[in-house]
């Protein structure tokens, strides 16, 4: 038996005990890495270069782009050096750092979703009241509320997580630091106090969404109602996108949590716990560029640009 105080590292949970697939592991993870640092950089680079793109919805579509990078930066680096160097150990203060940087990076994105969908709400279903309503001052207060919401969460479950003992050793159910698995190594009942503050945010996340839900019933009312099938077909395409990233953000963390313990094992755990971190940040990118002509020609711009620029330094 072990307490909190004497646990200077966790073991995290190797995906495979084979080198070869471990090496395997780190190439797969790095491919997926580098194309959700090229997608998100390449979003953030282009809303901030092109002026067209300084609208509301690009705005906030810069700040998801931002947080998308935080947490895959977060647990992928140090899941890929665990593989490559045969090792399963992060430090406490690792894992302390891990659990808040990620828990920030997701419920902020959270909270920013919901701002988003009210964005299309407003656009769709009150477009005479759209710059009224999301003036560039309000779209920075709801910009920062949602980050200062993530950065509160996170903190308080954070730190009420780490304050509990910990008497069941130090091994962790998942490849990167994570509540859940953390409070397996609780003593008995002291992990109570967590599970409250979980039910408090379950229901404060399932206000939002309700919202989200809300929203895009109102949306496909007003759409519908359009009489031209171009202006259905317009509308439709600026909010696919986004209930595209919804969906999948919700839905793949949604199962991951709340399956039924009797289809649980832990190799499905480990492949939905992939799903639900690695995946969406890395596919955000793609999902709003593929159905968005705007954002695709900007960034061609800027493509372009950069590749003149490198044309003309080597010439």
């Amino acid at each position: 038996m072990s307490n909190s105080s004497s646990i200077t590292q966790f073991l995290l949970l190797q995906f495979t005990d084979t080198r070869e697939l471990q090496l395997l592991h780190f190439w797969l993870f790095l491919g997926i890495y580098l194309a959700a640092l090229l997608g998100n950089s390449l979003i953030i680079t282009t809303i901030a270069w092109d002026q067209h793109l300084h609208t509301p919805m690009y705005f906030f579509l810069l700040h998801l782009a931002l947080l998308d990078l935080g947490s895959i930066s977060t647990i992928l680096p140090k899941s890929m050096a665990n593989s490559l160097w045969d090792t399963r150990a992060i430090s406490y203060i690792g894992c302390v750092a891990q659990l808040f940087s990620f828990l920030f990076s997701i419920s902020t994105e959270y909270f920013l979703l919901t701002v988003m969908s009210y964005d299309r709400y407003v656009a769709i279903c009150k477009p005479l009241h759209y710059g009224t309503l999301l003036g560039s001052r309000a779209c920075v207060h709801m910009a920062a509320a949602a980050w200062a919401t993530g950065f509160l969460y996170s903190l308080l479950h954070t730190a009420n997580t780490f304050s509990l003992p910990l008497c069941k050793g130090n091994a962790l159910g998942q490849f990167f630091c994570e509540i859940p698995q953390i409070l397996k190594l609780s003593c008995s009942h002291s992990y109570l106090r967590e599970l409250r503050l979980l039910m408090f945010s379950a229901f404060f996340g399932g206000g939002c969404f309700v919202f989200i839900v809300v929203s895009y019933v109102q949306i496909l009312r007003a759409v519908l109602r359009i009489p031209s099938e171009q202006g259905r077909h317009k509308a439709f395409s600026t909010c696919l996108p986004h209930l595209a990233v919804v969906s999948l953000f919700l839905s793949t963390g949604m199962f991951s949590h709340l399956k039924p313990p009797s289809i649980s094992s832990p190799s499905l755990d480990l492949v939905l716990s992939v799903l639900y971190s690695v995946v969406p940040p890395a596919v955000n990118p793609l999902i709003y560029s593929m159905r968005n002509k705007e954002l695709k020609e900007s960034i061609r711009k800027v493509m372009c640009s950069l590749f003149k620029s490198c044309n003309e330094v080597t010439s």
